[in-house]
């Protein structure tokens, strides 16, 4: 898929996951180390298809590079923009919902902040409040600005969200928020004592999301 970056054109690889007449599409965000076929997405793309949702999980061209570290978020929020154009385009007159996990989350609701996107609905599978351990550097000024509903899937013991006061206050900041916890959940949604291989814990997540999509987006 074509995105066009500041500094000129460039491609990502995408994947689609669809059922045959979908009810809305999510677009997957993978997070700041692992490109779209980590096992998680791939299992949460899967159960979403199960469940009548279609899913086009996609690299940001920082992965597609070959490199680790993310890159500007200005090339985040191009992708961003790019790919949900792709799901209008494949997938026109049905909802499009931004989902991702970690970092891939937090680019969505910056391009959203900023208008750049404008979907139905956002998923943060596991938001990256603050680094582990740094509350002080809270990533969520922006999140007051967008008027979409969020859905914040969350663990209980996610070190990227402690203390959860903190989390519950930013999440009341927001226009329009619900959280769904995960028990004793960890930032990959881990629990200790129940390992699980990581494409079960994300289908696993896919039934709690798109129960809220089937409310949130018929009252809209």
């Amino acid at each position: 898929m074509p995105v066009a970056l500041p500094a000129g054109a460039t491609t990502v690889t995408i994947a689609w996951s669809a059922p045959a007449s979908p009810t809305a599409v999510v677009a997957l965000a993978h997070g700041a180390g692992a490109g779209m076929d980590h096992p998680f997405l791939a299992g949460f793309a899967d159960a979403l298809r199960e469940a009548g949702v279609a899913c086009l999980r996609f690299n940001f061209p920082y992965v597609e590079a070959g490199r680790r570290m993310p890159g500007p978020a200005a090339h985040a929020a191009a992708t961003w923009e790019a790919v949900l154009a792709e799901t209008g385009r494949q997938l026109p007159g049905i909802p499009a919902v931004a989902a991702g996990k970690s970092y891939g989350g937090r680019m969505a609701s910056m391009a959203a902040s900023e208008g750049r996107i404008d979907p139905s609905a956002l998923v943060y599978l596991g938001y990256p409040l603050h680094p582990p351990g740094d509350p002080l550097k809270v990533r969520a000024a922006h999140l007051p600005a967008i008027a979409a509903p969020q859905l914040f899937v969350e663990g209980s013991k996610d070190p990227f969200i402690q203390p959860l006061t903190q989390f519950d206050e930013v999440v009341a900041s927001c226009r329009d928020a619900e959280v769904f916890w995960i028990d004793g959940g960890g930032h990959s949604f881990e629990v200790a004592g129940a390992k699980r291989p990581a494409a079960e814990v994300g289908a696993r997540l896919a039934a709690p999301v798109v129960a809220w999509l089937g409310r949130r987006l018929s009252s809209a």
